[in-house]
């Protein structure tokens, strides 16, 4: 009873944070966020304690036989009772995990946004209200709440974008909210038909799982929903938003963004699209390995032309988000295994890069890496942890990167169609194209003579932003060393996708 209060307590700390610090006076800056920080600390080690239990509970159940997961922490009541709508809250090894993932960004991103100089009541809030919608998509079992909260990051990205983003910051702001919007859209019509064909009343994604939808209506339905989803995650045609949406977003919002918000797309790919229409999914998931080209093949070719951090590490992003769909598409127990840590792994790489990148930024207002050189010899500890950002993209031992993409490739290769295994090849090659880019771009950061004569006097990070950056940097290397309990824990959650998607 306990711990499924402590559970659904996650979401709904960060409203009584805002509700907090509501009559709090603006000039009160300290305090303000000092209040956040203190919600957004319990909350991160709520979600770390819910890990450890989850796994208790969880393991000695061991793998689900059927199509259902071991839900943990059940939350059902009806709450909108002329759609059949329910409060139904939940989570399985995958969703807790990604509720960790998000408290870790949404802490670290308050540590690395402490010396935000204006409105900072307004952009904690608006964090602690991006950070809430973020935790009930993981959390949320039904669709009708779930795409609620998923509906209410894309509001609070374009306020924060527009209010504290840097350079054309409306036009990134409009380009992400609209994008997003269209990917709504095409998700929301989806689930109506869902509802609507199943003639079931009920929106339980459990529920609805055992349901099956005529094919007639998913072959239509399902590449609408599996890329409304996929908008969020930069799948090419839609990954456009991206770039322009990093380079202007504050660093916190850059971090929410990459970290957990562009996870939410392939969740929900996983978690709805092919969970609830097995059938089509096992038809259209190999065509999606073609989509996948752009981004595992040309993304990082573009990375290596730009001279922007922020642009640079946006197409990284995209790189990697599409070996995310291309474990989808590949559609095997251990390719699916790898989706799922990579998801988790780019969401700490991405965090620390993005870090990283601010508190650069912050020192030497520019982003351009032609008008770096030697910050190592000056700000060393930054150096380090961009540098380790990058090792993680690289797949390097020891890193998260290394599990993640090594199970996809693996898992990808296992798949018994030829185009699948053809775009594995070139996923595992663009791993030569990353290296250039991010050796590339560390070295003209780091190395050689100081460019820039005011750049002598900087400094280097203090003890909040080291304390941001090691939280993050432990994250990776404790994926990356330790990954078997990660792994046989994530199965638990996968295994169930994959055996509806072979009823």
């Amino acid at each position: 009873m306990i711990s499924t209060i402590l559970f659904n307590s996650i979401w709904i700390l960060p409203l009584i944070a805002v509700l907090v610090c509501a009559p709090i006076s603006r000039s009160q800056t300290k305090t303000i966020k000092r209040i956040h920080l203190t919600f957004a600390g319990i909350v991160l080690a709520i979600a770390a304690g819910l890990v450890y239990y989850t796994y208790t509970l969880t393991m000695p159940l061991g793998i689900p036989s059927g199509n259902k997961p071991f839900v943990q922490y059940l939350t059902d009541f009806e709450w909108l009772p002329a759609i059949h709508a329910h409060y139904t809250m939940a989570t399985d090894a995958l969703g807790i995990l990604l509720v960790f993932l998000t408290a870790v960004i949404v802490f670290t991103g308050m540590l690395a946004s402490w010396k935000v100089d204006h409105q900072q009541k307004e952009f904690f809030a608006l964090m602690q209200l991006l950070g809430t919608a973020v935790y009930g998509v993981f959390m949320s079992f039904d669709l009708v709440l779930f795409f609620i909260f998923y509906e209410m990051e894309a509001l609070c990205m374009y306020l924060m974008i527009a209010g504290w983003g840097t350079g054309n910051k409306d036009y990134g702001g409009k380009k992400l909210t609209l994008t997003l919007a269209l990917g709504s859209a095409m998700v929301l019509s989806t689930l109506f038909g869902i509802f609507i064909e199943s003639g079931a009343t009920t929106w339980n994604i459990l529920s609805l799982a055992d349901v099956k939808l005529p094919m007639s209506f998913q072959m239509w339905a399902f590449p609408m929903l599996f890329m409304g989803f996929a908008v969020s995650g930069s799948l090419f045609p839609f990954h456009f938003w991206s770039p322009d949406g990093h380079a202007s977003a504050p660093t916190a919002v850059s971090m929410l963004a990459a970290g957990v918000m562009m996870k939410m797309g392939p969740f929900a790919c996983l978690r709805v699209a092919i969970y609830l229409m097995p059938e089509a999914a096992k038809i259209y998931l190999p065509y999606i390995a073609f989509l996948v080209i752009f981004n595992v093949a040309v993304a990082c070719f573009i990375a290596i032309r730009h001279r922007d951090l922020k642009y640079i590490t946006a197409y990284s992003s995209i790189s990697h988000l599409g070996l995310i769909f291309l474990g989808l598409a590949a559609a095997t127990p251990l390719a699916f295994r790898g989706a799922a840590l990579q998801m988790l792994s780019h969401g700490f790489l991405t965090g620390l890069f993005f870090a990283s990148i601010g508190m650069i930024y912050g020192r030497t207002h520019t982003r351009n890496i032609d008008e770096m050189g030697g910050l190592m010899r000056i700000m060393p500890f930054l150096g380090v942890a961009f540098t380790i950002a990058g090792f993680a993209g690289l797949g390097l031992p020891g890193l998260s990167g290394f599990v993640a993409e090594t199970s996809i490739f693996i898992g990808s290769f296992q798949s018994p169609i030829p185009h699948v295994k053809i775009v594995t090849i070139l996923g595992i090659l663009s791993i030569t194209a990353t290296a250039v880019y991010i050796l590339q771009t560390a070295n003209r950061m780091l190395s050689g003579p100081v460019k820039v004569e005011k750049f002598k006097t900087l400094t280097d990070a203090d003890f909040i932003e080291k304390t941001t950056l090691v939280i993050i940097m432990a994250c990776l290397f404790g994926i990356g060393l330790f990954p078997g309990w990660i792994s046989e824990f994530l199965d638990t959650a996968i295994a169930p996708i994959y055996a509806n998607l072979m009823r």
